[in-house]
């Protein structure tokens, strides 16, 4: 689990959410899409998101 926060916390990620996140998606997604659950990949998704929804909101 410390290494889990530690890496959160390296990557500038919020340890509360991604842990969270992960715990309510994990079941959910197929083992070929579990990258996207480290918490570099989640932080790069989170943002896209972030900007698609921003996108929407301004058209």
């Amino acid at each position: 689990m410390l290494t889990s926060i530690t890496t959160c916390r390296l990557n500038d990620v919020d340890p509360k959410a991604w842990l969270a996140d992960v715990l309510a998606r994990i079941s959910d997604l197929p083992s070929s899409r579990l990258h996207e659950l480290l918490p570099w990949e989640w932080k790069n998704l989170r943002n896209a998101e972030k900007l698609a929804g921003q996108q929407t909101a301004a058209a």
